[in-house]
Protein backbone atom coordinates (compact mmCIF):
# COMPACT_ATOMS: atom_id res chain seq x y z
CA UNK A 1 0.00 0.00 0.00
CA UNK A 2 2.57 2.54 1.37
CA UNK A 3 4.53 1.68 -2.14
CA UNK A 4 1.40 3.08 -4.06
CA UNK A 5 0.32 5.90 -2.36
CA UNK A 6 4.80 6.98 -2.82
CA UNK A 7 4.75 6.09 -6.27
CA UNK A 8 1.12 8.53 -6.65
CA UNK A 9 3.19 11.60 -5.32
CA UNK A 10 6.36 10.25 -7.16
CA UNK A 11 5.29 10.69 -10.87
CA UNK A 12 3.26 14.14 -10.19
CA UNK A 13 4.69 16.89 -12.06
CA UNK A 14 5.67 20.58 -10.20
CA UNK A 15 4.10 22.26 -9.16
CA UNK A 16 1.96 19.82 -8.13
CA UNK A 17 3.96 17.34 -6.69
CA UNK A 18 5.76 19.55 -3.70
CA UNK A 19 2.20 21.16 -3.23
CA UNK A 20 0.44 17.23 -3.11
CA UNK A 21 3.48 16.34 -0.55
CA UNK A 22 3.38 19.20 1.64
CA UNK A 23 -0.52 18.54 1.74
CA UNK A 24 0.05 14.91 2.65
CA UNK A 25 2.04 16.16 6.14
CA UNK A 26 -0.62 18.66 6.95
CA UNK A 27 -3.29 16.06 6.53
CA UNK A 28 -1.04 13.64 8.82
CA UNK A 29 0.02 15.81 11.24
CA UNK A 30 -3.54 17.02 12.22
CA UNK A 31 -4.43 14.21 14.48
CA UNK A 32 -2.60 11.32 15.34
CA UNK A 33 -5.60 9.21 14.88
CA UNK A 34 -5.71 9.94 11.27
CA UNK A 35 -4.54 7.48 8.89
CA UNK A 36 -2.99 7.23 4.98
CA UNK A 37 -4.48 4.38 2.74
CA UNK A 38 -4.21 3.54 -0.66
CA UNK A 39 -8.53 3.59 -1.78
CA UNK A 40 -10.03 3.81 -5.21
CA UNK A 41 -6.78 4.72 -6.81
CA UNK A 42 -5.75 7.72 -4.95
CA UNK A 43 -4.46 8.34 -1.19
CA UNK A 44 -7.08 8.19 1.02
CA UNK A 45 -7.07 9.29 4.50
CA UNK A 46 -9.27 8.08 7.47
CA UNK A 47 -10.68 9.49 10.93
CA UNK A 48 -10.52 6.79 13.83
CA UNK A 49 -10.65 3.95 10.79
CA UNK A 50 -13.64 6.31 9.22
CA UNK A 51 -13.48 8.04 5.85
CA UNK A 52 -12.22 11.45 6.71
CA UNK A 53 -10.43 13.16 3.35
CA UNK A 54 -8.25 12.53 0.08
CA UNK A 55 -6.08 14.47 -2.20
CA UNK A 56 -6.45 14.54 -5.86
CA UNK A 57 -6.76 16.98 -8.65
CA UNK A 58 -9.03 18.91 -10.25
CA UNK A 59 -9.80 16.93 -14.41
CA UNK A 60 -9.81 20.40 -16.03
CA UNK A 61 -7.37 22.60 -14.14
CA UNK A 62 -5.33 19.90 -12.70
CA UNK A 63 -4.45 21.59 -9.97
CA UNK A 64 -5.23 19.99 -6.42
CA UNK A 65 -8.12 19.79 -3.91
CA UNK A 66 -8.62 17.91 -0.51
CA UNK A 67 -11.92 16.13 -0.59
CA UNK A 68 -13.67 16.38 2.63
CA UNK A 69 -15.44 13.06 3.16
CA UNK A 70 -18.58 14.62 4.88
CA UNK A 71 -18.36 17.64 3.64
CA UNK A 72 -22.30 17.58 3.21
CA UNK A 73 -22.80 18.15 6.68
CA UNK A 74 -20.02 20.89 6.84
CA UNK A 75 -21.02 24.85 5.82
CA UNK A 76 -17.89 26.82 5.42
CA UNK A 77 -17.60 29.25 2.42
CA UNK A 78 -14.27 28.01 1.92
CA UNK A 79 -15.60 24.88 0.74
CA UNK A 80 -16.98 23.95 -2.92
CA UNK A 81 -20.50 21.34 -3.57
CA UNK A 82 -20.23 21.51 -7.17
CA UNK A 83 -22.40 18.84 -8.35
CA UNK A 84 -21.13 16.11 -5.67
CA UNK A 85 -23.76 14.62 -3.12
CA UNK A 86 -21.71 14.40 -0.76
CA UNK A 87 -17.95 15.47 -1.06
CA UNK A 88 -17.37 18.97 -0.78
CA UNK A 89 -13.78 20.07 -2.02
CA UNK A 90 -11.04 22.76 -0.53
CA UNK A 91 -9.02 23.52 -3.97
CA UNK A 92 -5.51 24.20 -3.78
CA UNK A 93 -3.75 26.43 -6.02
CA UNK A 94 -0.26 24.77 -6.15
CA UNK A 95 1.38 28.10 -6.17
CA UNK A 96 0.58 29.89 -3.42
CA UNK A 97 1.34 29.55 0.10
CA UNK A 98 -1.22 27.00 1.45
CA UNK A 99 -3.20 28.31 4.04
CA UNK A 100 -2.93 25.63 6.99
CA UNK A 101 -4.93 27.37 9.41
CA UNK A 102 -7.91 27.55 6.84
CA UNK A 103 -7.37 23.61 6.45
CA UNK A 104 -7.04 22.73 9.75
CA UNK A 105 -10.09 24.99 10.82
CA UNK A 106 -11.84 22.96 8.21
CA UNK A 107 -10.71 19.77 9.41
CA UNK A 108 -12.08 20.48 12.72
CA UNK A 109 -15.98 21.19 11.52
CA UNK A 110 -15.30 17.45 9.42
CA UNK A 111 -14.10 16.36 13.06
CA UNK A 112 -17.51 17.69 14.71
CA UNK A 113 -19.75 15.13 12.07
CA UNK A 114 -18.07 11.92 13.85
Amino acid sequence: MKEKIEAYYLRQTEPNKSCLLALRDIILNFDDRITEEWKYGLPSYYYKKKPFCYIWRDNKTHEPYIGIARGFRIDHPALVQGDRTRIKILPIVPTKDIDIELIYEIFNLAKAVY
